[in-house]
């Protein structure tokens, strides 16, 4: 064999995969002067930041918390949303167990965001939460609730509570309705609250679907966030969308510093999740009928944002069945995956960060995507007016 000819095949390979595999460009782009919100005439500053149970670094140093308690100290009335995956990589352990202290520390580094700047705190669950979606998900998650109820004080709190679907409502200001709801519920296949057992307010999908409705239709003035862990739509891995790494180097989706090279071989994992191996992900039986579900929900009062985390990168999308759908699920540093535009994308970058949205009294609302980097200094990459 000609000794140049393998690295020659090699770089074929990829370049084949490179080209094969990319299901969308690359978006990364930026809306510079967009004219900032007046601070006398804004309401409720909301902070949505995803996927923050990750990080091993100490809580004083983790560089989006960092970034994300200057930005929320610096506001009057700060909203802070854990869009879930608040603690890995199996929610929080029981008391004897040996992840306890860990598990514990990843998610006082987020309460103690909330208490170095006052700020009003919300934590919605995960499926990491839920036990990386495991039978024992439903004590995981009321366990993580009750260490936020003891921990957190009166202004903090996971909801939906106790493994419900939600929706919980929360009005905060006198201009946003946050709408709470636990999508991993939809998805879980052991063990979970369900009518007729169940002391949960909605505890069928029926249920859930009319009292959303309700939450939505009796708003008033009020701009409707919802608040979820799982996107409705995502150019992220748990949409559909992989880059060829994903098909070069697979086992990095294990551990991201396995670069051992399966080229072909190694693309029959990103097409199984294509395709709907696990619930996970948008292509499953499971997680088609949950967003069919919550997108007729939406159908009649559609909420201005639709805010989940679930796939780590930030993207803001237009024109589904919210009017703006938010991913901010990169809320640890250094722990993002690739991402692609679909055909509403506004902005999609594959970066640590957070998401900002004021909301003036008058009900406008304008939109920040804040990317972090590794010294914990926070710069806006995108600006809008969502309305």
């Amino acid at each position: 064999m000609n000794p140049r000819a393998s690295p020659r095949g090699a770089l074929v390979v990829l370049l084949w995969v490179a080209t094969a595999c990319g299901s969308a460009r690359a978006l990364d782009t930026a809306a510079p002067g967009v004219a900032l919100a007046p601070a006398s005439q804004i309401d409720v500053t909301l902070f949505l930041v995803g996927d923050a149970g990750v990080p091993a670094a100490p809580p004083d140093s983790e560089p989006v918390l960092v970034a994300l308690r200057a930005a929320a100290g610096a506001v009057p009335s700060p909203v802070i949303v854990f869009l879930g995956d608040n603690v890995y990589p199996r929610g929080m352990p029981d008391s004897g167990a040996a992840g306890r202290a860990e598990a514990e520390r990843r998610l006082s580094a987020q309460l103690a965001v909330l208490h170095a700047t006052g700020a009003r705190g919300l934590f919605v669950p995960g499926n990491h939460d839920w036990d990386r979606e495991g039978p024992g998900g439903w004590e995981a998650v009321r366990r993580e609730g009750r260490f936020i109820a003891q921990s957190g004080g009166s202004r903090v709190a996971l909801l939906p509570r106790d493994g419900c679907p939600g929706p919980a409502i929360v009005d905060v200001g006198a201009a946003v309705r946050l709408v709470a709801l636990d999508t991993q519920w939809w998805l879980h296949g052991a063990a979970k609250p369900q009518h007729p057992g169940s002391s949960c307010p909605a505890d069928s999908e029926g249920e859930v679907i009319d009292s959303l409705r309700a939450a939505l239709r009796t708003a008033g003035t009020r701009a409707v966030v919802v608040v979820a862990h799982h996107p409705l739509l995502s150019g992220g891995p748990h949409g559909g969308h992989f880059g060829w790494q994903d098909h070069v180097f697979p086992l990095r989706n294990l551990k991201p510093w396995l670069w051992l090279p399966l080229p072909l071989v190694g693309s029959a994992y990103p097409i199984a999740r294509e395709n709907g191996i696990s619930s996970q992900d948008a292509s499953s039986t499971a997680y088609r009928w949950m967003r069919a579900a919550l997108d007729s929900a939406f159908a009649a009062r559609p909420p201005l944002i639709y805010a989940a985390g679930h796939d780590h990168a930030l993207q803001v999308i237009a024109g589904t069945s919210a009017r703006y759908e938010i991913v901010s699920g990169a809320g640890t540093f250094g722990h993002h995956s690739g991402v692609a535009a679909l055909d509403g994308t506004r902005f999609a970058q594959s970066a640590s960060g957070f998401m900002r949205v004021d909301v003036l009294h008058d009900g406008r609302a304008r939109l920040d995507v804040t990317v972090v980097d590794a010294g914990g200094k926070g710069a806006e990459a995108f600006g809008l007016w969502l309305n």
